[in-house]
């Protein structure tokens, strides 16, 4: 009894050994994983946390899109942004560089306090790319300097962009691409005199221009409705109604032929040709702008009519008139007065004055027409043709064989007078 109790006893320790070691392995199993768990995921976390770059200029990031455009220069100027953005910034380059280019690169960048982009006087900044600049409560842009805009979606409770002409400088502005939407579109900063040069020459805009901006110049874009437009823009400008969106639209001037080349032949189509009618001829026309009318040069419509008066006295006098061509310069020009008899306000730029093309008017060839011969006239013999006169040798050995018999005469007649007197 005594050595069953003993082998017992002897199995119970060796479960509970067992059993205290599987129980350490687990403990130390455990802690091994918080351990390594720990310098896995606190690293990570932290970080997810750590402050990311939001611009690069060339290979370097920066924290800040204005310490980004503090690190330009001048062999590398573009600023891309890198993530969204929340700061105000100002164009303020190292002094050598005067002109900065905003990639916004599908970002947004968003005003913190103040506007959102500043760009002094002498700086030029380029806005490419799809993305935001946001104004929220200030605007998105107060410009004093030169500004490009090339892309991008801008937006602001308020006044959109601001520009500033004063006595020492003038903000110069092309604005090409984009959507723009604000209550108000464009303004003045509040120490101007005036808006300085503003065109905009593309773009979808959202919002009132308001009366007063007498420098800002409308050569191209969309806008949603006229009444978003002050009377004079809206009708200088000469907008042009898409049915698909209900935008208004302005277009580069341009000028279109459906018929550069046309011919003209005897005919209905033989004809002086006034300006009117010379392009109702061609189907030439300008898009659209309200300003404008179209022109055909006056020396060379002179000459074309000329041309035409020519062929006109040929098919009177059944005569041949051979082919001619003659080339006419049409360009558009400003019309001189509005309907009411005023002066045209003339908002349009001069760089898109005397725009024009070329029409080329042929003017077929005339071929005499045939005589028709005349019938006989009734009751009246057909008189006998004349003989043909001899050719010019015939005529020669007839008259040497008269010439011979003469001679031959002249000798018999002489023998016998020769005779008469002997005798």
């Amino acid at each position: 009894m005594y050595k069953h109790e003993k082998q017992a006893v002897e199995r119970l320790q060796s479960n509970h050994v067992h059993m205290l070691s599987t129980l350490s392995t687990a403990i130390i199993a455990f802690f091994l994983i918080i351990s390594l768990s720990r310098t896995l995921l606190f690293p990570v976390m932290a970080f997810a946390d750590e402050p990311q770059p939001v611009a690069q200029v060339g290979n370097t990031t920066y924290m800040s899109v204005q310490d980004a455009i503090g690190h330009t220069s001048m062999k590398n100027n573009t600023v891309t942004l890198l993530s969204a953005a929340t700061e105000s910034v100002t164009i303020t380059p190292p002094k050598v560089v005067r002109g900065v280019t905003l990639e916004l690169n599908g970002h947004a960048l968003n005003a913190s306090n103040t506007t959102a982009i500043t760009v002094p006087v002498n700086m030029q900044l380029t806005i490419t790319g799809s993305g935001t600049v946001a104004g929220g409560d200030n605007p998105a842009i107060d410009c004093r300097g030169a500004l490009q805009i090339q892309g991008g979606n801008f937006t602001s409770n308020t006044t959109l962009m601001r520009f500033a002409e004063t006595g020492s400088a003038s903000a110069e502005a092309s604005i090409s691409a984009g959507t723009f939407t604000a209550p108000t579109l464009i303004g003045m900063l509040d120490d101007a005199e005036h808006l300085g040069y503003v065109s905009i020459r593309g773009g979808e805009y959202h919002g009132v221009i308001p009366a007063g901006l007498d420098t800002l110049v409308l050569m191209g874009g969309s806008f949603s409705t006229t009444e978003n437009l002050t009377p004079y823009l809206a009708d200088v400008a000469g907008l042009i109604p898409n049915g698909d969106d209900g935008m208004f639209n302005i277009s580069e001037l341009v000028i279109s032929s459906d018929y550069p080349t046309v011919a003209l032949e005897r005919g209905s189509t033989l004809q002086k040709l006034t300006n009117d009618s010379l392009l109702d001829l061609t189907r030439t026309k300008l898009n659209g702008i309200s300003d404008y009318r179209l022109v055909a040069d006056v020396e060379q419509l002179q000459a074309l009519n000329k041309q035409i008066e020519l062929a006109l006295q040929a098919v009177a006098k059944r005569k041949a008139f051979d082919a001619v061509s003659q080339t006419v310069t049409i360009t558009a020009t400003r019309n001189a007065e509005t309907a009411d008899g005023g002066a045209d306000p003339q908002f349009r730029t001069s760089g898109h004055d005397e725009i024009s093309t070329q029409v080329t008017v042929n003017i077929k060839s005339i071929a005499k027409p045939e005589e028709t011969a005349k019938p006989d006239e009734p009751g009246k013999p057909v008189e006998p043709k004349q003989s043909d006169m001899p050719r010019t040798g015939s005529a020669i050995q007839a008259l040497a064989v008269t010439s011979l018999l003469l001679l031959v005469a002249a000798t018999v007649c002489a023998f016998i007078t020769s005779r008469l007197r002997s005798s």
